[in-house]
């Protein structure tokens, strides 16, 4: 909710998760990404499918799926320190940021999504820990 706010997003949306296995995401970045290696997050956006079917204002848009590789979450949260729930935000965040249209593909796009991924983080960090009003946000 936090990223989604963050950018402005204020309709209803839906949003698919998967966290599984590396065999299963490796397999996944190679069949659509032609990559074959395991990766920590990948996101499907529904940008393709938007406009194709009408659907009541009242039925929330689906932003997109993302999977998560449980297993990079849990060496990636070892390598930086952190517990394993904070580097699963980080993913998700990161995801969502690729579904809201955040490239990371050259060193000024990756930057700039990063930049603000962290910025997405520190805030959530912050609610968490109450030392921001939470109503100030909504």
């Amino acid at each position: 909710m936090q990223t989604l706010r963050q950018e402005g997003i204020t309709k209803p949306i839906t949003l698919g998760l998967l966290i599984t296995d590396d065999d299963k995401i490796r397999g996944m970045n190679l069949t659509y990404r032609g990559e074959d290696r395991e990766t920590d997050v990948l996101a499907f956006g529904m940008e393709n499918d938007q406009g194709r079917f009408v659907a009541p204002s009242s039925v929330p848009i689906h932003l997109g799926d993302l999977v998560i590789s449980y297993p990079r979450a849990v060496a990636q949260a070892e390598e930086y320190g952190q517990r394993v729930e904070e580097e699963l935000n980080r993913l998700v965040v990161h995801g969502l940021l690729h579904l809201l249209g955040y490239d990371d593909q050259t060193d000024e796009k990756r930057h700039r999504m990063w930049d603000r991924q962290e910025t997405i983080l520190e805030e959530f960090q912050a609610m968490q820990e109450g030392r921001v009003d939470k109503d100030m946000h909504r």
